[in-house]
Protein backbone atom coordinates (compact mmCIF):
# COMPACT_ATOMS: atom_id res chain seq x y z
CA UNK A 1 0.00 0.00 0.00
CA UNK A 2 2.76 2.46 1.09
CA UNK A 3 4.41 1.75 -2.84
CA UNK A 4 1.52 2.30 -4.47
CA UNK A 5 0.73 5.86 -2.33
CA UNK A 6 4.57 6.77 -3.14
CA UNK A 7 3.56 5.68 -7.00
CA UNK A 8 0.19 7.73 -6.97
CA UNK A 9 1.77 10.71 -5.35
CA UNK A 10 5.10 10.83 -7.50
CA UNK A 11 2.18 10.24 -10.90
CA UNK A 12 0.25 13.44 -9.49
CA UNK A 13 2.99 15.63 -9.03
CA UNK A 14 4.46 14.57 -12.80
CA UNK A 15 1.22 14.96 -14.23
CA UNK A 16 1.15 18.51 -12.49
CA UNK A 17 4.47 19.48 -14.16
CA UNK A 18 3.36 18.48 -17.95
CA UNK A 19 0.25 20.44 -17.09
CA UNK A 20 2.87 23.89 -16.42
CA UNK A 21 6.04 22.67 -18.11
CA UNK A 22 7.37 26.67 -18.22
CA UNK A 23 7.05 27.02 -15.19
CA UNK A 24 8.23 23.70 -14.22
CA UNK A 25 11.27 24.15 -16.23
CA UNK A 26 11.87 27.47 -14.94
CA UNK A 27 11.62 26.56 -11.37
CA UNK A 28 13.69 23.68 -11.80
CA UNK A 29 16.39 26.12 -13.35
CA UNK A 30 17.17 27.69 -10.14
CA UNK A 31 18.33 23.95 -8.68
CA UNK A 32 19.60 22.91 -11.63
CA UNK A 33 22.62 26.22 -11.63
CA UNK A 34 22.73 25.92 -8.16
CA UNK A 35 24.06 21.84 -8.13
CA UNK A 36 26.06 22.43 -11.44
CA UNK A 37 27.82 25.35 -10.37
CA UNK A 38 28.90 23.52 -6.91
CA UNK A 39 30.05 20.78 -9.06
CA UNK A 40 31.96 22.36 -11.23
CA UNK A 41 33.45 24.85 -9.05
CA UNK A 42 34.51 21.90 -7.02
CA UNK A 43 35.88 20.28 -9.58
CA UNK A 44 37.83 23.21 -11.01
CA UNK A 45 39.07 23.52 -6.96
CA UNK A 46 40.44 19.84 -7.38
CA UNK A 47 41.96 20.04 -11.07
CA UNK A 48 43.84 23.35 -9.63
CA UNK A 49 45.12 20.79 -6.98
CA UNK A 50 46.12 17.58 -9.10
CA UNK A 51 48.02 20.05 -11.24
CA UNK A 52 50.30 21.40 -8.06
CA UNK A 53 50.80 18.07 -6.94
CA UNK A 54 51.91 17.07 -10.37
CA UNK A 55 54.49 19.92 -10.28
CA UNK A 56 56.04 19.00 -7.40
CA UNK A 57 55.79 14.97 -8.80
CA UNK A 58 57.61 16.05 -11.62
CA UNK A 59 60.52 17.15 -9.34
CA UNK A 60 61.12 14.02 -8.10
CA UNK A 61 60.45 12.72 -4.45
CA UNK A 62 63.83 13.22 -2.83
CA UNK A 63 63.88 17.34 -3.19
CA UNK A 64 64.22 19.73 -0.50
CA UNK A 65 63.03 23.43 -1.45
CA UNK A 66 64.62 26.69 -0.52
CA UNK A 67 62.34 29.59 -0.80
CA UNK A 68 62.18 33.52 0.69
CA UNK A 69 59.63 34.04 3.08
CA UNK A 70 58.50 31.99 6.05
CA UNK A 71 55.28 31.06 4.22
CA UNK A 72 55.78 27.11 3.52
CA UNK A 73 54.78 26.52 7.27
CA UNK A 74 52.32 28.90 7.68
CA UNK A 75 49.75 27.79 4.42
CA UNK A 76 50.97 30.71 2.36
CA UNK A 77 52.85 30.71 -0.63
CA UNK A 78 56.53 31.36 -0.05
CA UNK A 79 58.24 34.36 -0.73
CA UNK A 80 54.73 36.37 -1.04
CA UNK A 81 55.71 38.53 1.90
CA UNK A 82 59.43 39.31 0.71
CA UNK A 83 62.32 37.74 2.26
CA UNK A 84 65.77 36.38 1.62
CA UNK A 85 67.46 36.52 -1.52
CA UNK A 86 69.77 34.02 -2.14
CA UNK A 87 73.02 34.05 -4.34
CA UNK A 88 75.83 32.59 -4.89
CA UNK A 89 77.22 32.54 -1.36
CA UNK A 90 74.11 30.58 -0.62
CA UNK A 91 74.75 27.70 -3.17
CA UNK A 92 78.56 27.69 -2.36
CA UNK A 93 77.63 27.01 1.37
CA UNK A 94 74.79 24.33 0.47
CA UNK A 95 77.27 22.05 -1.34
CA UNK A 96 79.02 21.23 1.88
CA UNK A 97 75.87 19.39 2.78
CA UNK A 98 77.63 16.28 2.08
CA UNK A 99 74.34 14.34 1.38
CA UNK A 100 73.07 16.90 -1.18
CA UNK A 101 73.63 15.33 -4.73
CA UNK A 102 72.36 18.07 -6.56
CA UNK A 103 72.39 21.87 -5.76
CA UNK A 104 70.27 24.15 -8.08
CA UNK A 105 69.72 27.16 -8.01
CA UNK A 106 66.61 28.99 -9.87
CA UNK A 107 66.07 32.29 -11.16
CA UNK A 108 62.98 32.77 -12.78
CA UNK A 109 60.90 35.14 -14.77
CA UNK A 110 58.07 35.76 -17.48
CA UNK A 111 58.54 37.05 -20.39
CA UNK A 112 57.79 37.68 -23.82
CA UNK A 113 59.85 35.34 -26.52
CA UNK A 114 60.27 35.83 -30.09
CA UNK A 115 61.45 33.16 -32.64
CA UNK A 116 60.51 33.11 -36.42
CA UNK A 117 58.68 36.21 -36.45
CA UNK A 118 56.82 35.07 -33.60
CA UNK A 119 55.86 36.59 -30.00
CA UNK A 120 55.03 33.48 -27.38
CA UNK A 121 54.42 34.13 -23.59
CA UNK A 122 56.71 31.59 -21.60
CA UNK A 123 59.08 31.37 -18.89
CA UNK A 124 62.65 31.92 -18.48
CA UNK A 125 64.31 29.48 -15.91
CA UNK A 126 68.00 30.37 -15.16
CA UNK A 127 69.56 27.44 -13.77
CA UNK A 128 72.65 25.04 -13.24
CA UNK A 129 73.30 21.87 -15.87
CA UNK A 130 72.04 19.86 -12.25
CA UNK A 131 68.45 20.90 -13.05
CA UNK A 132 68.15 18.16 -16.10
CA UNK A 133 68.79 15.32 -13.59
CA UNK A 134 66.97 16.34 -10.36
CA UNK A 135 63.66 17.08 -12.59
CA UNK A 136 64.19 14.12 -14.81
CA UNK A 137 64.14 16.63 -18.49
CA UNK A 138 65.44 14.31 -21.28
CA UNK A 139 65.63 15.88 -24.76
CA UNK A 140 63.72 14.85 -27.73
CA UNK A 141 66.46 16.23 -29.83
CA UNK A 142 69.37 18.16 -29.43
CA UNK A 143 71.55 18.24 -26.02
CA UNK A 144 71.37 19.62 -22.74
CA UNK A 145 73.93 22.32 -21.70
CA UNK A 146 76.86 21.39 -19.48
CA UNK A 147 78.52 23.28 -16.29
CA UNK A 148 81.22 24.91 -19.02
CA UNK A 149 78.43 26.54 -20.55
CA UNK A 150 77.22 27.73 -17.64
CA UNK A 151 80.94 28.98 -16.37
CA UNK A 152 81.21 30.60 -20.01
CA UNK A 153 77.64 32.76 -19.88
CA UNK A 154 76.97 30.97 -22.99
CA UNK A 155 73.59 32.06 -24.51
CA UNK A 156 72.33 28.64 -25.19
CA UNK A 157 69.04 27.65 -24.33
CA UNK A 158 67.07 23.88 -24.23
CA UNK A 159 63.28 25.15 -24.71
CA UNK A 160 60.25 23.00 -24.12
CA UNK A 161 58.33 20.84 -26.10
CA UNK A 162 55.07 23.09 -26.91
CA UNK A 163 57.36 26.44 -27.07
CA UNK A 164 59.72 24.39 -29.91
CA UNK A 165 55.98 23.40 -31.38
CA UNK A 166 54.34 26.53 -31.08
CA UNK A 167 57.41 28.43 -32.76
CA UNK A 168 58.64 25.46 -35.43
CA UNK A 169 55.98 23.23 -35.98
CA UNK A 170 58.00 20.10 -35.39
CA UNK A 171 59.72 20.64 -31.88
CA UNK A 172 62.79 18.85 -33.50
CA UNK A 173 62.92 21.62 -36.25
CA UNK A 174 64.02 24.14 -33.62
CA UNK A 175 67.58 22.75 -32.54
CA UNK A 176 69.98 25.10 -34.35
CA UNK A 177 67.45 27.98 -34.12
CA UNK A 178 67.40 30.84 -32.30
CA UNK A 179 65.68 32.57 -30.15
CA UNK A 180 65.30 36.24 -28.55
CA UNK A 181 64.38 36.89 -24.80
CA UNK A 182 65.02 40.17 -23.05
CA UNK A 183 66.95 41.47 -26.13
CA UNK A 184 69.21 38.53 -25.77
CA UNK A 185 69.44 35.93 -29.00
CA UNK A 186 69.95 32.40 -27.64
CA UNK A 187 70.81 29.56 -29.79
CA UNK A 188 68.30 26.61 -29.10
CA UNK A 189 70.87 23.40 -28.53
CA UNK A 190 68.16 21.09 -27.09
CA UNK A 191 64.33 20.28 -27.10
CA UNK A 192 62.38 18.67 -24.07
CA UNK A 193 59.99 16.15 -23.80
CA UNK A 194 56.45 17.13 -23.58
CA UNK A 195 55.84 16.51 -19.77
CA UNK A 196 52.25 17.95 -19.37
CA UNK A 197 53.47 20.29 -17.37
CA UNK A 198 52.56 23.88 -18.36
CA UNK A 199 55.24 25.91 -16.96
CA UNK A 200 58.26 23.48 -18.63
CA UNK A 201 56.52 23.11 -21.24
CA UNK A 202 56.53 26.38 -22.65
CA UNK A 203 59.98 27.40 -20.70
CA UNK A 204 63.52 28.18 -22.09
CA UNK A 205 66.03 26.99 -19.62
CA UNK A 206 69.63 27.99 -20.01
CA UNK A 207 72.96 28.72 -17.83
CA UNK A 208 72.01 30.79 -14.51
CA UNK A 209 75.53 32.75 -15.06
CA UNK A 210 74.17 33.94 -18.16
CA UNK A 211 71.48 36.03 -16.40
CA UNK A 212 73.84 38.06 -14.66
CA UNK A 213 73.43 41.46 -16.09
CA UNK A 214 70.51 42.64 -17.81
CA UNK A 215 68.09 40.41 -16.84
CA UNK A 216 69.24 39.70 -13.38
CA UNK A 217 70.94 42.43 -12.62
CA UNK A 218 71.77 41.42 -8.77
CA UNK A 219 72.87 38.14 -9.09
CA UNK A 220 70.18 36.54 -6.92
CA UNK A 221 68.08 33.69 -6.83
CA UNK A 222 64.15 33.15 -6.39
CA UNK A 223 64.97 29.65 -4.76
CA UNK A 224 67.24 26.97 -4.52
CA UNK A 225 66.77 23.16 -4.71
CA UNK A 226 68.48 20.36 -3.17
CA UNK A 227 68.04 16.91 -4.82
CA UNK A 228 68.96 13.99 -2.05
CA UNK A 229 70.02 10.32 -3.61
CA UNK A 230 68.79 8.50 -0.64
CA UNK A 231 65.26 9.18 0.24
CA UNK A 232 66.45 8.68 4.56
CA UNK A 233 68.56 11.30 4.47
CA UNK A 234 66.06 14.02 3.30
CA UNK A 235 65.30 15.23 6.81
CA UNK A 236 69.08 15.20 7.81
CA UNK A 237 69.21 17.69 4.21
CA UNK A 238 66.41 19.74 5.24
CA UNK A 239 68.08 20.26 9.18
CA UNK A 240 71.42 21.45 7.89
CA UNK A 241 70.31 23.88 5.00
CA UNK A 242 68.66 25.62 7.82
CA UNK A 243 71.30 25.65 10.07
CA UNK A 244 73.57 27.18 7.24
CA UNK A 245 71.27 29.44 6.23
CA UNK A 246 70.44 30.98 9.72
CA UNK A 247 74.13 32.49 9.76
CA UNK A 248 73.31 34.98 7.17
CA UNK A 249 69.38 35.02 7.42
CA UNK A 250 66.81 35.42 9.91
CA UNK A 251 64.31 32.47 10.69
CA UNK A 252 61.28 34.40 8.71
CA UNK A 253 63.59 35.03 5.98
CA UNK A 254 63.57 31.85 4.41
CA UNK A 255 61.19 28.63 3.94
CA UNK A 256 62.88 24.79 3.97
CA UNK A 257 60.43 22.19 2.78
CA UNK A 258 60.75 18.93 1.94
CA UNK A 259 58.12 17.46 -1.06
CA UNK A 260 55.55 15.86 1.19
CA UNK A 261 55.60 19.42 3.72
CA UNK A 262 54.59 21.32 0.82
CA UNK A 263 52.00 18.86 -0.23
CA UNK A 264 50.72 19.10 3.18
CA UNK A 265 50.53 22.67 2.46
CA UNK A 266 48.76 22.51 -0.81
CA UNK A 267 46.09 20.05 0.59
CA UNK A 268 45.58 22.74 3.36
CA UNK A 269 45.20 25.73 1.21
CA UNK A 270 42.75 24.05 -1.36
CA UNK A 271 40.72 22.55 1.76
CA UNK A 272 39.52 26.13 2.75
CA UNK A 273 39.59 27.22 -1.17
CA UNK A 274 36.56 24.43 -1.72
CA UNK A 275 35.02 24.85 1.39
CA UNK A 276 35.16 28.72 0.23
CA UNK A 277 33.53 27.60 -3.31
CA UNK A 278 31.05 25.63 -2.07
CA UNK A 279 29.88 28.09 -0.31
CA UNK A 280 29.63 30.55 -3.04
CA UNK A 281 28.19 27.53 -5.39
CA UNK A 282 25.62 27.22 -2.67
CA UNK A 283 24.63 30.51 -2.41
CA UNK A 284 22.54 29.38 -6.35
CA UNK A 285 20.83 26.63 -4.49
CA UNK A 286 19.45 29.01 -1.91
CA UNK A 287 18.06 30.81 -4.56
CA UNK A 288 17.08 28.00 -6.19
CA UNK A 289 15.53 26.95 -3.04
CA UNK A 290 13.53 30.13 -2.72
CA UNK A 291 12.26 29.98 -6.37
CA UNK A 292 10.73 26.62 -5.68
CA UNK A 293 9.14 28.08 -2.56
CA UNK A 294 7.35 30.81 -4.16
CA UNK A 295 6.18 28.65 -7.06
CA UNK A 296 4.69 26.06 -4.82
CA UNK A 297 2.82 28.87 -2.97
CA UNK A 298 1.54 30.26 -6.45
CA UNK A 299 0.58 26.48 -6.92
CA UNK A 300 -1.35 26.42 -4.03
CA UNK A 301 -3.19 29.47 -4.38
CA UNK A 302 -4.01 27.84 -8.36
CA UNK A 303 -5.22 25.10 -6.99
CA UNK A 304 -7.31 25.70 -3.85
CA UNK A 305 -10.64 24.69 -5.16
CA UNK A 306 -8.95 21.51 -5.89
CA UNK A 307 -7.69 20.84 -2.78
CA UNK A 308 -11.14 21.71 -0.85
CA UNK A 309 -12.83 19.00 -2.77
CA UNK A 310 -10.25 16.58 -2.27
CA UNK A 311 -10.65 17.30 1.74
CA UNK A 312 -14.29 16.87 0.91
CA UNK A 313 -14.08 13.25 -0.08
CA UNK A 314 -11.66 12.32 2.65
CA UNK A 315 -8.26 13.38 2.18
CA UNK A 316 -6.51 14.63 5.28
CA UNK A 317 -4.34 17.16 6.33
CA UNK A 318 -1.58 14.68 5.94
CA UNK A 319 -2.39 13.60 2.29
CA UNK A 320 -1.97 16.96 1.33
CA UNK A 321 1.02 17.69 2.86
CA UNK A 322 2.73 15.07 0.62
CA UNK A 323 1.31 15.76 -2.23
CA UNK A 324 2.49 19.06 -2.52
CA UNK A 325 5.76 18.16 -0.37
CA UNK A 326 6.46 15.35 -3.19
CA UNK A 327 5.97 17.92 -5.65
CA UNK A 328 8.81 20.21 -4.44
CA UNK A 329 11.44 17.34 -3.90
CA UNK A 330 10.49 15.86 -7.24
CA UNK A 331 10.92 19.26 -8.45
CA UNK A 332 13.69 19.80 -7.03
CA UNK A 333 15.99 16.04 -7.28
CA UNK A 334 14.53 16.68 -11.19
CA UNK A 335 16.74 19.82 -11.25
CA UNK A 336 19.58 18.48 -9.23
CA UNK A 337 19.83 15.58 -11.06
CA UNK A 338 19.78 17.96 -14.94
CA UNK A 339 22.87 19.87 -12.83
CA UNK A 340 25.06 16.89 -12.25
CA UNK A 341 24.49 15.80 -16.29
CA UNK A 342 25.68 19.29 -17.18
CA UNK A 343 28.22 19.12 -14.83
CA UNK A 344 30.12 16.05 -15.76
CA UNK A 345 29.82 16.92 -19.47
CA UNK A 346 31.42 19.66 -19.06
CA UNK A 347 34.53 18.76 -16.87
CA UNK A 348 34.88 16.54 -19.62
CA UNK A 349 35.56 18.95 -22.42
CA UNK A 350 37.72 20.45 -19.40
CA UNK A 351 39.99 17.62 -18.95
CA UNK A 352 41.04 17.85 -22.61
CA UNK A 353 42.97 21.32 -21.12
CA UNK A 354 43.37 21.10 -17.45
CA UNK A 355 42.95 18.20 -15.19
CA UNK A 356 39.50 18.83 -13.22
CA UNK A 357 37.94 16.12 -11.53
CA UNK A 358 34.63 15.22 -10.15
CA UNK A 359 34.90 14.15 -6.59
CA UNK A 360 31.77 11.46 -5.77
CA UNK A 361 31.35 12.64 -2.55
CA UNK A 362 30.88 16.06 -3.73
CA UNK A 363 28.06 14.85 -6.00
CA UNK A 364 26.68 13.12 -3.24
CA UNK A 365 26.64 15.78 -1.21
CA UNK A 366 25.34 18.45 -3.44
CA UNK A 367 22.49 15.81 -4.59
CA UNK A 368 21.99 15.18 -0.78
CA UNK A 369 21.31 18.81 -0.64
CA UNK A 370 19.86 19.55 -3.33
CA UNK A 371 17.16 17.36 -2.02
CA UNK A 372 17.28 18.82 1.57
CA UNK A 373 16.38 22.26 -0.28
CA UNK A 374 13.40 20.70 -2.10
CA UNK A 375 11.91 19.29 1.33
CA UNK A 376 13.06 22.49 3.12
CA UNK A 377 11.22 25.24 0.67
CA UNK A 378 8.40 22.83 0.41
CA UNK A 379 7.21 22.64 3.45
CA UNK A 380 6.01 25.96 4.13
CA UNK A 381 3.55 26.04 0.88
CA UNK A 382 2.69 22.51 1.62
CA UNK A 383 1.31 22.92 5.06
CA UNK A 384 -0.35 26.46 3.84
CA UNK A 385 -2.47 24.09 1.43
CA UNK A 386 -2.68 20.98 4.02
CA UNK A 387 -4.23 24.15 6.19
CA UNK A 388 -7.23 25.23 4.34
CA UNK A 389 -10.44 24.63 5.90
CA UNK A 390 -12.33 22.60 3.51
CA UNK A 391 -15.62 24.76 3.14
CA UNK A 392 -13.84 28.08 2.66
CA UNK A 393 -11.42 26.17 -0.27
CA UNK A 394 -14.58 24.57 -2.19
CA UNK A 395 -15.60 28.17 -2.42
CA UNK A 396 -12.66 30.00 -3.26
CA UNK A 397 -12.56 31.70 -6.82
Amino acid sequence: MKTNGATHLLRSALVDFKRNKARTFLTALGITIGVMSVVLLIALGQGLKNYLQEQFENLGSNVVFIMPGSGLGGGAPAGLFGGAEFDEKDVSNLRRISEAELVVPVYFATTTIESSGNEYTGYIYGMNEEVFPLMNIKPIAGEIFTRSDVSARSKKAFIGFTLAEEFFGDPKDAVGRTIRMKNMRFKIIGVGEKRGDNELDIAAVIPYKTTFGSMNPDKTFFSIYLGVENEDDVKKVKEEAEELLLKRYDEEEFSVAEQSELLDTVNQIFAVVNGILVAIGSISLLVGGIGIMNIMYATVTERTKEIGIRRAVGATENDILLQFLTESVVLSVLGGVIGLILAFLIVLGIRIFFPASINILSVVITFVISTGIGIFFGVFPARRAAKLPPIEAIRYE
